[in-house]
């Protein structure tokens, strides 16, 4: 698992200049150090399988290049909120946001998990591709693939509650290369109980990856 994400980490850093890709047929900005979605075939499943509430309310945490929050203004919601730890992805978001006019709609704030919101951001949808490799992270650039003792996973679990909005859902994009069991403990250790809506093996260097929508709902 470490070394398939090393193999996309070099990859990834050989990306030293703002750039731009073609994803689901649209064309995005790209700055170096942000997670490119075009290197991983994940991307566009996300992207058609998330339910985007239409004419509500929608928070993408991790955003990274901020196609999902822009996808999710384009495709009907009202209010997009991207959130992410980099200040790179966060510009990276907004170049975006504003290549698709869509800027009105996604405001991109920069910080940990849940931290930049307040009390007062609830929503009706909150989506993380999550970093689901075991493992330091050595740089920015590296936490978009690496969460030591899943502390960002558990931190998702811990805080996703005070801004769900009532019947909001709480979705999460994994893979049978990180570990699951390990997640739905620390769901239910917050009152969560999982459900796979959605899931498509796709084929890898070394066999195949298996990409994974999973739903939490509050238990009981």
């Amino acid at each position: 698992m470490q070394q398939v994400a090393r193999t996309l980490i070099d990859r990834h850093r050989e990306i030293t200049s703002p750039r731009t890709f073609r994803l689901l047929g649209m064309e995005w900005d790209l700055l170096p150090g942000v997670y490119a979605p075009h290197l991983s075939q994940s991307s566009a499943l996300y992207a058609e399988w998330l339910p985007y509430p239409l004419h509500g309310s929608f928070c993408e945490v991790g955003c990274g290049t901020g196609y999902i929050s822009v996808l999710a203004a384009l495709r009907g919601c009202a209010s997009v909120t991207a959130l992410d730890v980099s200040e790179a992805a966060a510009e990276n978001t907004r170049l975006n946001a504003r290549r698709h006019g869509a800027g009105s709609r996604v405001r991109v704030a920069c910080g940990d998990m849940f931290s930049p919101l307040t009390s007062e951001d609830r929503f009706d949808a909150i989506y993380w591709n999550s970093n689901f490799v075991e493992g330091e992270p050595a740089d920015a650039l590296e936490r978009a693939f690496f969460d030591s003792g899943y502390a960002a996973h558990e931190a998702f679990f811990r805080g996703a509650a005070a801004h769900l909005e009532p019947g909001g859902r709480l979705l999460l994009g994994f893979t049978d290369l990180g570990d699951e069991q390990r997640v739905r403990t620390l769901a239910a250790g917050h009152g969560w109980r999982p459900a796979l809506l959605r899931a498509a093996k796709c084929a890898a260097e070394e066999g195949h990856i298996e990409y994974r929508l999973l739903e939490f709902t509050r238990a009981g």
